[in-house]
């Protein structure tokens, strides 16, 4: 078991990525800490994984003090902190035309500081077992689809704070800080947004070839089997690193001009 006797938070974990990677970190002998905005989800990924695994806490997590209670839960529950992923995310529509004040805060609040302040958080209990942090960002990060304009820009923020604290944090402290940039994931939610804006209930069946060369979609428990490396020993010394999750380059891809390249809509 790769991750034995560690305890790790995961925000977001009711369902999609976050619950792949809760699932996955108890299998390798972690004990986890779920997280999420949907209490009957969360209750159901804790009676799968059992109660001596898992502890759930519901809440949002810009709210003020949410972070230290779920440290505040780890410790009580198991007395120690090994490592937190920082998951939880808004992925909301939006355009230079529509994105307001009140949007961009919400989405940055959500996506990007509350991050920052869970490993504050934690900070003390992680240098106490020199533990690891894995942030999920986005592929996003570096451009972003058309109408992600926010999100993006939340993405590409959190890609920089993951390399300013993976350098200073585990030179000052010995705390690692890395993150994954997953591609296109066939989750829960990405199924029922891609609906919303007018697609079929199969519409990830036959995609464009451009888009998933492999002819499907990634999985959220591919994405959690990468999460473990980085949540466990064997990734050693190596910090600071952001690493993409597609199945194409996003730099200097060479697209072929063809009728698969027209994009979703």
């Amino acid at each position: 078991m790769r991750l034995k006797g560690k305890v790790i938070i995961v925000t977001g974990s009711t369902m999609g990525i976050g619950k792949a990677i809760a699932q996955k970190v108890v299998a390798e002998g972690a004990k986890v800490i779920i997280h999420g905005l949907e209490e009957e989800l969360g209750m159901q990924v804790v009676s799968e994984l059992g109660p001596a695994n898992a502890r759930l806490h519901i809440e949002d997590i810009a709210s003020e003090g949410a972070a230290g209670r779920l440290v505040d839960l780890a410790l009580q529950t198991w007395g120690r902190l090994d490592s937190l992923v920082n998951n939880a995310a808004i992925v909301a529509a939006s355009t230079i035309y529509d994105t307001d004040h009140a949007f961009l805060n919400r989405i940055m609040e959500v996506n990007t500081a509350a991050p920052l302040f869970l490993i504050q958080a934690a900070l003390p209990h992680l240098i106490a077992s020199r533990g690891a942090v894995l942030n999920i960002g986005s592929i996003n990060a570096y451009s972003g689809e058309h109408n992600l304009l926010a999100y993006s820009m939340t993405k590409g923020a959190l890609m920089t704070m993951t390399r300013n604290l993976g350098d200073n944090l585990f030179r000052e402290k010995g705390v690692r800080v890395n993150q994954i940039n997953p591609g296109w994931v066939l989750t829960e939610n990405e199924i029922a947004r891609k609906k919303e804006h007018g697609l079929s209930d199969t519409w990830y069946e036959n995609l464009p070839n451009v888009y998933t060369p492999s002819g499907r979609l990634i999985f959220p428990e591919e994405i959690a089997s990468a999460s473990v490396y980085w949540l466990g020993d064997e990734s050693g010394p190596i910090s600071g690193q952001v690493v993409d999750l597609e199945q194409f380059p996003m730099i200097g891809r060479n697209v072929p001009k063809d009728e698969n390249t027209v994009p979703l809509k």
